[in-house]
């Protein structure tokens, strides 16, 4: 059986900073209150007249993906995108990549799986190849999230955590036994799907948003229970971790590091010290760009490439967790 390894890794970030002093202008917060609660100093949004998007940024994070990958855009035979904020209703993102990367007809799947996005697309890659339909497929996480939230006081308890990036990976098949994608597990609890969500835009119970037109306030901005969404995941992550370890037979001292989706600085930091993991396991740049959901993971690993802190045959784990509730994880040896 073919094994899936990743071989090139790529991201992208709006220039535009925005800093917590800056939100302490548009609302009632202060630097320290957002440092405390979430471990944010600063994220980055897309500038108007918003010539970039969740598109636009996921092209240009595939590009250095491809680049550093060292193969063509005409290798590719699969696009994965996963997003929770596509430039359009319909259609999803991944035919516009396919476009601007001028491919042939090749197959465009959308993920939507919120923070869990990146994960449950890096599984349907890890399928794909393994049962040898496609050799080489580009995984995106882009999200655009600075459009859609309330830079108000009224907003704050979210508005603070999000940020604006993209993130890819180039995933193909290897011969190479024991190594690259050793296995992935995805779960889902529908029961607190109403526990973070946006209803509008919807077909089910909301109509559209159109101009003049008042709608209630949770339905255009989203709704998340904050402290609920924290006692999961403080349990989702240590379990995810512990999940793809014993699936492979591996304990915790074969693991050289973990990289959490970078939902909060206090979730990650509970999750290590929950599995005991040193400092040098685990990784978090939430400091630096904010919650950019399904582009959290791929920005994290494109640092660490950058870094060259990803070494032949070390063990990783990657989780994440976030709305639906849905969480999924990864064990990856390079």
């Amino acid at each position: 059986m073919k094994q899936a390894k990743i071989i090139g890794v790529g991201h992208y970030l709006p220039d535009n900073i925005v800093t917590n002093d800056d939100l302490s202008k548009l609302m009632d917060t202060s630097d320290k209150w957002i440092q405390e609660r979430t471990g944010i100093k600063e994220r980055r949004f897309i500038k108007e007249p918003y010539e970039q998007s969740t598109a636009i940024m996921g092209f240009e994070a595939s590009k250095m993906a491809i680049d550093r990958a060292g193969i063509k855009p005409e290798d590719i035979d699969l696009i994965v995108f996963a997003t929770m904020t596509p430039d359009y209703y319909f259609p999803g993102p991944g035919v516009i990549i396919q476009k601007l990367l001028g491919i042939g007809h090749v197959g465009a799947i959308d993920v939507r799986a919120q923070c869990s996005g990146f994960m449950y697309g890096l599984s349907i890659a890890d399928q794909y190849i393994k049962t040898g339909m496609y050799k080489t497929v580009l995984l995106i996480g882009s999200e655009t999230q600075s459009t859609a939230l309330d830079l108000t006081t009224r907003g704050r308890g979210t508005a603070t955590l999000f940020g604006d990036g993209a993130g890819a990976a180039i995933i193909q098949a290897s011969e190479e036994e024991g190594k690259g994608i050793l296995s992935t597990h995805l779960h889902s609890q529908g029961e607190f799907a109403e526990k973070l969500y946006m209803k509008t835009p919807g077909t089910g119970k909301t109509k559209f948003i159109y101009d003049g037109i008042e709608k209630d306030y949770d339905n255009i901005f989203g709704y998340m229970d904050g402290q609920l969404v924290f006692k999961n995941a403080v349990v989702r992550f240590p379990q995810a971790v512990m999940e793809e370890l014993n699936a492979n037979n591996l304990s915790l001292d074969d693991l050289d590091m973990f990289l959490p989706h970078q939902a909060n600085l206090r979730i990650s930091q509970f999750a290590q010290r929950t599995l005991k993991l040193r400092d040098d396991q685990i990784f978090n740049n939430i400091q630096k760009y904010g919650n950019t959901t399904a582009a959290t993971i791929p920005i994290l690993l494109s640092e660490l490439w950058a870094e060259g802190r990803i070494k032949e045959g070390q063990v990783y784990v990657l989780a994440a967790f976030g709305s639906g509730f849905t969480w999924a994880s990864a064990l990856i040896k390079w």
